[in-house]
């Protein structure tokens, strides 16, 4: 689903699918999903907005879990090193990632009203600043681009 355009889906089903896939994910990799990770992750995926991580803090006390902030940053740099979720630098949040078992540069469009996000790959790009980089002796070390503009549905 792309959430710039709005095509109903069934959220559960996507939000079953991502736990499903951060599994299948965390097995091939010899990765540990403990009972927090997957918490943070689920929510994460509650919506296809970007969650800030003091927002996930307060879900998980109202949750009983008794996190402090340093407890959410680590669960969120284990979703992030294991690709299953994406930093949107530009807001300080996170999103989801659509195929995390598809090794991907991400690029996102970003509604500067509603802040919905569509994580898009489209290869030409990092291609093209690969070897703009090179040509300019330059080592790119996060090749995420975001691209911030007005949905369809905020036009």
């Amino acid at each position: 689903m792309n959430p710039l355009t709005e095509h109903p889906h069934n959220h559960d089903a996507c939000i079953h699918n991502a736990l499903v896939s951060a599994a299948a994910t965390c097995r091939d990799k010899g990765l540990r999903m403990t009972r927090l990770r997957q918490q943070v992750l689920e929510l994460v995926w509650a919506s296809h907005a970007p969650v800030k991580a003091y927002d996930l803090l307060d879900q998980l006390k109202s949750l009983g879990f008794n996190s402090a902030p340093p407890t959410v940053y680590r669960a969120l740099d284990f979703l992030l090193g294991a690709g299953l979720v994406h930093r949107i630098e530009s807001l300080n949040a996170y999103i989801g990632c659509d195929h995390p078992q598809q090794d991907h540069s991400a690029q996102f469009f970003i509604c500067d009203r509603c802040l919905s996000v569509a994580e898009v790959d489209v290869s030409g790009v990092n291609a093209a600043l690969s070897e703009e980089a090179g040509r300019c002796g330059f080592c790119i070390q996060s090749p995420t681009v975001e691209i911030h503009g007005i949905c369809q549905s905020c036009r």
